[in-house]
């Protein structure tokens, strides 16, 4: 049973949802992708959403990327959207962020599946103090790289 469910709405998404399969591998943190459309196969998504069991799902679309709320009206847990760049990315993003009351969608920057993987894992370390200890030493060095990075600059 995978804890995270990535759905991508065209094969065309899958350097958007490698981002996020690497950090998941990086925490071994058990996935699964797959594809499906909510304008062309809208039934599958369904039943993709309804039978997993998985804690939090990431939907990527774009254009009117309508993937992530259509994900959101089958389940009651968390579901994180990316929107993909594009011609019309603000379309994406608006129609990710502007959902209706009651059925939120966390959303994430334009592309960044590599954010809503480390979403999914600081909602899934809220239970998970093992997972949660992972978090802050990821973040600790995410910082400290920062940190090095900066160096020297101010003497440029």
């Amino acid at each position: 049973m995978p804890e995270v469910l990535i759905i991508m709405g065209s094969k065309s998404d899958l350097p958007i949802a490698e981002k996020a399969v690497d950090i998941f591998k990086r925490f071994d943190i058990d996935y699964k992708v797959m594809i499906a459309s909510a304008h062309r196969t809208p039934s599958r998504v369904e039943e993709i959403v309804t039978s997993s069991d998985a804690k939090v799902f990431i939907a990527i679309a774009g254009l009117a990327a309508a993937l992530p709320g259509v994900v959101a009206s089958f389940t009651t847990r968390p579901v994180i959207g990316v929107p993909v760049s594009g011609k019309m990315n603000l379309d994406a993003l608006l129609s990710i962020v502007q959902m209706p009351p009651g059925v939120p969608v966390a959303t994430v920057g334009l592309d960044r599946g590599d954010n809503a993987a480390v979403l999914a894992i600081e909602m899934m370390s809220i239970s998970d103090s093992g997972l949660a200890d992972k978090m802050a030493s990821y973040r600790k060095e995410m910082a400290d790289k920062v940190i090095k990075d900066s160096e020297g600059v101010a003497d440029v």
